[in-house]
């Protein structure tokens, strides 16, 4: 997935790309530990993959962060 794709998934569509992508490395993984992985950039492309909807995942909770201490030290209006 491109990241521009990625940043258009919603918070649960994330969290369960990110689940399925661990989940495909895995399986991956245990192919290739047996012999029996057919395409070897799989590995590879999943990594990645999963380091893109993690960074993806990071960028938002920084930036609801950065929204919160905002909100903060706004002074009160009255």
């Amino acid at each position: 997935m491109k990241p521009a794709a990625i940043r258009e998934l919603t918070h649960d569509e994330l969290v369960q790309k990110q689940q399925e992508t661990t989940r495909e490395l895995f399986e991956a993984r245990l192919e290739a530990a047996t012999g029996q992985l057919g395409h070897t950039h799989r590995v590879k492309m999943l990594r990645r993959r999963l380091a893109r909807l993690n960074t993806i995942r990071r960028e938002r909770e920084l930036a609801a962060r950065r929204e919160a201490i905002a909100e903060e030290s706004r002074p009160a209006a009255g």
